[in-house]
């Protein structure tokens, strides 16, 4: 029984609802309005209906009011019905277009509703089912329930190996619909995601989001909305999401991101150089050369956006003598050394969002530059006292500031810094210049900023030894995030993983990732990509990591049910082969309500003489396109035949207790 025949006849209990015979809907409408205490507790007696319709905030439920109303002023359960704009696209507030309100929002016509997107071949067009998600609950519910996953191996340097156990800290790389897959991982994932970033279809017209709709903006927009929303419950309290896109649904992203993840947890937008300038054969009147990044935290404040930010503190009342070089940051000025006294206790800042670059010529032939170091290194000593105390503290990777504050003597209370670069130490000076002390050389220090113009793209063709024409991005890129954004052993996510450079570069820097990826790219994959990284691949970021090899991730697949009917049809040659196939569906496939399945039987002459695309086309409509895969609540089921070690690495997948 669906949930609209359970609620009509859960309504019809109630004597003041039904005049002969038929439900009153404009009488439920107007109880509902008044909060009716009969009302209520007729739909709190049924758990389903109270589960649907009330909200459990502390130890009270409230009543979803405008939900209900919704549901029951439904006048036509068809899929043409599922939204209140047929035929536009526009900003709207209160459901108005461009109203005069603080808050605006983007509406287009099916938001309302889930929507697959199930593409597997980039050349595939399907056409989608938007299921409704006030009027289609049973569907949304079953289409979103976790999965059952096969096919696991795990990959290392020594090849595929059998999966014995499934661990918290495992690199995962799975085969499926990015939807189902992220709503199968929430349990093992929500709240621990540092950074996603994802290089979604464009929505071109070119590209691979080939989806045979009437409404193709409004189907990329729910497409995203959809994925973007399980995405944000999957995040950290401080993880961000980068999602790059280019100019043509810039706008409509922004305004779609700023709905789900709140516009006040936007950072930034970064505009990237994605092509050389200039050239010929775009016919545009200006050449595009440029993609974009939005940047959202889940919770701004906790973010960390605005770096540098404090990696540590150090206990400081050991250290009561020192005597050192000393740079004020306040005045910029070198001041000498100060002996005797105690200080505060000592913090170590890291900071993420600047760059060493090498100085131009011009910059070079400064004489200042390397007099006002020469000063500095020439008459004092800075290896001695107090820093030989806290070396063993300094990471050795990245940039690093040590701070602190004398507690006696003249300049008692005022702050001073010692700047580190990979464990080296360097002085940082006004003019952003900064000298190492080991390899006594000088170069600037950069903070980042949101126009990226550097030639990051140059070189991906061979990289990690895959191809993926209009689509690869480069591993300089991830790097740079991921500098920005991620610590070692921090969880990244990408679900539209194409040829893998997000995982790849993961892999490298040592992050923990999980990519996900419904496209067959055959040897361009992600798979090969990452068995490259594993056996040393030296192309991209590896000689700036210093990367060797090593490491593994566990490989694994949705397993299909209808989906591998759907497959087998496609890839029949004969009716005799759809007949064949017929068969085992009405024994092992779950089919739509929509078709009677003994038409065909009574009917089979008639089945034969159809075009064998027509016959293609039944048989693909008669599957119930909600059950394309199998539901891990029904793993131990003998008819899907999931094998003993499967079940038993879906129940460690899902951190079953006992597993």
């Amino acid at each position: 029984m669906t949930l609209l025949e359970e609620l009509q006849l859960l309504l019809s209990e109630d004597k003041r609802l039904v005049s002969e015979g038929k439900l009153l809907k404009n009488k439920i409408v107007e109880l509902a309005l008044k909060n009716d205490k009969d009302l209520i507790k007729l739909l709190l007696g049924n758990k389903r209906i109270k589960d649907h319709f009330f909200t459990k905030v502390d130890e009270a439920l409230i009543f979803d009011r405008e939900k209900f109303m919704k549901f029951v002023n439904n006048k036509e359960f068809l899929p043409d019905s599922y939204t209140a704009f047929k035929n536009k696209i526009g900003l709207t507030a209160d459901g108005n277009y461009i109203a005069q309100s603080k808050e605006v929002v983007l509406s287009w016509p099916y938001k309302d509703c889930i929507l697959e997107g199930g593409q597997e071949d980039p050349n595939e067009k399907r056409k989608e089912i938007f299921h409704n998600e006030i009027l289609a609950p049973d569907e949304i519910d079953r289409l979103l329930e976790p999965k059952v996953f096969t096919n696991f191996k795990r990959i290392d340097k020594d090849g595929e190996h059998p999966v014995q156990e499934i661990k918290q800290t495992d690199n995962l790389i799975i085969k499926g619909n990015n939807l189902l897959v992220l709503h199968s991982l929430k349990k093992r994932l929500a709240g621990k995601v540092k950074l996603i970033y994802i290089d979604p279809p464009y929505n071109t017209g070119t590209d691979e989001f080939k989806y045979n709709d009437n409404f193709n903006h409004s189907t990329w927009l729910t497409f995203m909305k959809n994925r973007l929303e399980i995405a944000r419950e999957l995040l950290r309290d401080d993880g961000v999401i980068f999602v790059q896109i280019d100019n043509r649904e810039l706008a409509y992203l922004k305004i779609l991101m700023d709905e789900i993840y709140d516009r006040n947890n936007f950072l930034n937008m970064v505009t990237l150089k994605a092509k050389a300038s200039g050239g010929v054969g775009q016919e545009s009147y200006i050449f595009d050369i440029c993609e974009y990044i939005l940047i959202y935290a889940k919770r701004r404040a906790e973010a960390k956006n605005n770096l540098p930010f404090i990696k540590t503190e150090i206990d400081c009342n050991v250290m009561k003598q020192y005597n050192n070089v000393l740079v004020n940051l306040e005045s910029e000025k070198y001041i000498g050394s100060i002996a005797g006294g105690k200080v505060k206790n000592i913090k170590i800042y890291e900071y993420k969002d600047f760059e060493i670059k090498q100085l131009s010529k011009d910059e070079k032939s400064i004489e200042s530059y390397y007099s006002y170091f020469d000063k500095i290194f020439r008459t004092t000593n800075p290896q001695g006292g107090l820093l030989k105390r806290i070396m063993p503290y300094i990471p050795k990777n990245g940039l690093v500031s040590v701070e602190y504050q004398p507690t006696k003597g003249r300049r008692a209370g005022e702050t001073y810094r010692y700047y580190f670069l990979n464990g080296a130490l360097i002085v940082w000076l006004k003019d952003s210049a900064i000298k190492n002390d080991v390899e006594k050389s000088v170069s600037k220090l950069v903070k980042n900023n949101n126009l990226w113009t550097e030639n990051l793209h140059q070189g991906i063709a061979k990289e990690g030894g895959v191809e993926l024409k209009a689509g690869k991005k480069p591993e300089k890129l991830l790097k740079k995030i991921m500098d920005m954004a991620t610590d070692k052993n921090d969880i990244v996510l990408d679900y539209h993983l194409g040829s893998g450079t997000t995982c790849a570069v993961a892999h490298k820097m040592g992050r923990q990732y999980i990519g996900i990826e419904q496209l067959d790219y055959g040897e361009n994959s992600a798979v090969v990509r990452l068995r490259n990284v594993i056996d040393g691949d030296q192309t991209g970021i590896s000689k700036e990591v210093n990367w060797q090899g090593g490491g593994d991730f566990v490989y694994c697949e949705l397993m299909e049910l209808n989906e591998k009917f759907i497959k087998d049809i496609q890839d029949a040659k004969t009716t005799e082969e759809l007949l064949k196939l017929w068969e085992a569906m009405k024994r092992q496939a779950f089919l739509s309500y929509k078709i009677d399945p003994k038409d065909i039987d009574k009917n089979a002459e008639e089945f034969k003489d159809l075009s064998f695309e027509d016959q293609r086309k039944l048989l693909i409509e008669l599957l119930d396109k909600n059950d394309l895969y199998v539901n891990y609540s029904e793993i131990e089921d003998s008819q899907y035949e999931v094998s003993k070690e499967d079940i038993e690495l879906n129940r460690k997948l899902y951190m079953e207790a006992g597993y």
